[in-house]
């Protein structure tokens, strides 16, 4: 029977990986606890310390921990502290001082799996495993454990019960947070506090086991950061393996324990009458006033620490509001990002916001209203412009005819005008697009790459607020004109490498004139669906959860044409009447097809919006299959979020790929007859549910030649399946 240990600290890091100076910190306030004869009684000579390690030399050193000669009723105890960090399919990795990304995906072997120790643990011989991990997603380590049992163990009752406790800083969904005033990371030092103090020995019978040392660094990290929750996954009897002894009958860890839970009761706040009855304890078990003081303050500091972050934070926000207001995306992410390195959640800062947001939130929605009211004058002053003009014409031609012609062109231009004074209220935003310019076949077909141009661009938006902190974000699209369809040359060029003659539905190419409108950013989210599918009905019943891939972020999917229409409906009727000032109501609607194309080409007469063919890089299709060029790429198999790729220079995000977007459109063979206004293009009359509506933009399950910009899909308006959701257009009627 025996002690061993494996304590590992990565603070030195690639430049895509921030340095972490506590994690080496960490290693030896973890070593000097354990060694101690007095609380962990670990040999000197049973600890490996690990500063910085290269990959293999942690993989060695974690075989060795766990298979080299151990016995069934050895104690092994595992720490790790330094980044936590997820792969593309959500499997952990633990970061070593070469961990680094490559076009921004973890080079794995850069790192060591989780499934590496997972499965030198499962193989040990010990029936005593403590696993402690400080990092990002620690708590995904924990899933599938299992511990070795022969049905014969002597349980040695200095070691406590057999099986394997897991104690992680953070849940497997979760970063854990750095404190940058203190020494240790905050888990870490309420470890060895727990330890060194004897204050995790919460049934004070001498010995600390995991559970109990858990629960109190669990207690303090919450105090001071409450966004973090440090989690425990015993198996078997893991909750009751001996870590630690504590002192019996000490008079600091009595009064300690006494201001803990003096502190608790009054989340730090002490108050003057609890103070004089600590000052009695403190002459009761005959404690000098520097030796009380000591310890109130260790106790206190926690409680401390969390509402110094609080004034940090409005401070921060104060400063912010002053600079900027309202804020822009990048300051929102900032925002979000700011709070979670503080480790505080929405609750704790919702009083602040709201205390700080709110005067400036009406104080602008007061300068909005005299805006307004400008905007409106501007209207009207020419609106008596375009009138006395239009008189001037009718008298100098002096017929009726013209007359008409002129009131006709007036009432449009004032139309058109008061559209584009904005009486939709929108705010910038910035975005990233991307651009290939540089497709290289390598040798003999090996070694493909392609070269991509990033810049950033600004457009405009507004937000619908739906409920529930849910909002729908639609992006303002310039009207123009542009050439839709594909010219002859490239179709047959299609049908011969595809052997396919669908691609001549593309022609005749002709130029359409487009109207300003909104789009929305992203394809609708189960989210937005859930919401708008909560209100009330106009035409049809609409299931709230229709999809197959659930997550709030992922587009709806599993749902008919029909089903559009009637969330565009129901959309419609919730924002009815707020600008009825002006005459005028808001609409949603499904875009149609010349709309669709022309916001996905954005000024692009490429295949693709993003150049001459497309990457996994930058859509999710099916990359595994290449149109040009192009190296390949993964197919994911299933929608993933929204926005996970560059916009295309309109600011709209998965035009190509993720689903098929239904259009308002009966589906056409050809061009031929096709308005040219950017209308869409419907049949009269038609209730018909065997005709087919208008599909664009390809999906995840998609050959790379349907998610072009031109390509036209269609399917049957009852239809659903995995691949098809949808996308909403928003304008202003008269």
């Amino acid at each position: 029977m025996a002690k061993f240990a494996l304590l590992i600290g990565v603070s030195e890091y690639q430049k895509e990986l921030k340095p972490l100076p506590a994690a080496v910190n960490d290693v030896e306030a973890m070593r000097r606890v354990l060694v101690n004869p007095e609380m962990g009684g670990f040999a000197e000579s049973d600890i490996e310390v690990l500063t910085n390690p290269q990959p293999q030399k942690i993989r060695d050193a974690i075989f060795q921990l766990f298979l080299a000669n151990r016995q069934k009723n050895d104690l092994l105890l595992f720490y790790f502290s330094g980044h936590g960090i997820k792969d593309d399919r959500g499997k952990l990795y633990l970061s070593s001082c070469e961990t680094h990304k490559e076009y921004g995906r973890l080079v794995k072997p850069s790192a060591i799996a989780a499934n590496y120790l997972h499965e030198n643990i499962n193989d040990s011989r010990s029936q005593r495993q403590v696993i402690i991990l400080d990092c990002c997603f620690s708590g995904a380590i924990a899933q599938g454990m299992t511990v070795k049992d022969d049905g014969n163990v002597d349980l040695q009752a200095q070691l406590g019960g057999k099986g394997r406790a897991i104690l992680t800083s953070s849940s497997s969904t979760q970063y854990s947070f750095e404190q940058e005033d203190l020494e240790l990371s905050i888990y870490t030092k309420y470890l060895v506090e727990g330890i060194e103090t004897g204050a995790a020995d919460k049934d004070e019978d001498g010995q600390i086991s995991a559970d109990e040392l858990h629960e109190y660094a669990r207690s303090k990290v919450q105090e001071a950061s409450p966004a973090m929750t440090p989690k425990f996954y015993p198996v078997e009897e893991g909750h009751k393996i001996f870590l630690a002894k504590s002192p019996q009958d000490d008079p600091k860890l009595k009064y300690r324990k006494e201001v803990e839970t003096r502190a608790e009761q009054s989340r730090g706040n002490i108050s003057p009458i609890v103070l004089g009855i600590l000052e009695l304890k403190r002459e009761e078990l005959k404690l000098s006033p520097e030796e009380a003081n000591t310890i109130k303050e260790e106790v206190l500091q926690p409680y401390r620490d969390y509402k110094r972050k609080l004034d940090k934070y409005e401070q921060d926000l104060r400063d912010a509001i002053n600079q900027e207001y309202p804020f822009n995306e990048n300051t929102k992410k900032d925002l979000k990002e700011y709070q979670q390195d503080l480790g505080l959640r929405d609750e704790d800062i919702a009083s602040i916001e709201k205390r700080i947001i709110a005067p400036k939130q009406t104080e602008y929605q007061r300068q909005q209203q005299e805006e307004g009211k400008k905007l409106l004058q501007q209207i009207e002053a020419e609106k008596q412009r375009q009138e006395a003009e239009t008189k001037k014409l009718q008298q100098q031609r002096g017929a009726e005819r013209k007359k008409q012609e002129a009131e006709k062109l007036r009432q449009q231009q004032v139309r058109e005008k008061s559209q584009s004074f904005s009486i939709i209220q929108t705010q910038q935003f910035e975005f990233e697009t991307a651009t290939i310019v540089n497709v290289k076949p390598g040798f003999f077909g090996i070694g493909k790459t392609c070269e991509i141009n990033h810049s950033r661009k600004t457009a405009k938006y507004f937000t619908e607020e739906l409920g529930n902190g849910v909002v729908l974000e639609m992006v303002e699209i310039p009207g123009g004109k542009f050439m839709m369809g594909t010219e002859d040359e490239e179709i047959e060029r299609l049908v011969r490498k595809f052997h396919w003659n669908g691609y001549r539905r593309e022609k005749p190419r002709h130029q359409v004139t487009v109207k300003p409108f909104f789009m929305g950013k992203y394809p609708v989210t189960q989210a937005q669906w859930k919401a708008v599918a909560a209100l009330p009905k106009v035409n049809r019943n609409l299931k709230p959860e229709p999809s197959k891939f659930k997550e709030d972020d992922r587009p709806v999917e599993r749902v008919s044409w029909y089903d559009a229409v009637e969330f565009c409906d129901r959309l419609s009727h919730f924002v009815k009447g707020r600008l009825s000032s002006l005459n005028t109501d808001i609409q949603y609607r499904l875009p149609s097809e010349a709309e669709w194309e022309y916001v996905c080409r954005a000024h692009t007469t490429t295949p693709f919006h993003c150049g001459e063919t497309i990457t996994g890089e930058l859509a999710n299709y099916r990359a595994s299959l290449a149109f040009a060029d192009e190296p390949k790429g993964e197919c994911r198999e299933q929608t993933i979020p929204v926005g996970q790729f560059p916009a295309n220079a309109f600011g709209l995000y998965d035009m190509q790929g993720n689903v098929w977007e239904w259009c308002a459109d009966d589906f056409h063979d050809s061009y031929q007859g096709a308005p040219t206004d950017g209308s869409a293009w419907v049949e009269q009359n038609n209730d018909n549910d065997n005709r087919c509506r208008v599909l664009r933009g390809g999906s995840w399950g998609d050959l790379p030649v349907y998610c072009r910009s031109a390509y036209r899909g269609s399917s049957f308006a009852r239809s659903v399946n995995t691949h098809v959701g949808l996308r909403v257009v928003c304008v202003a009627v008269a």
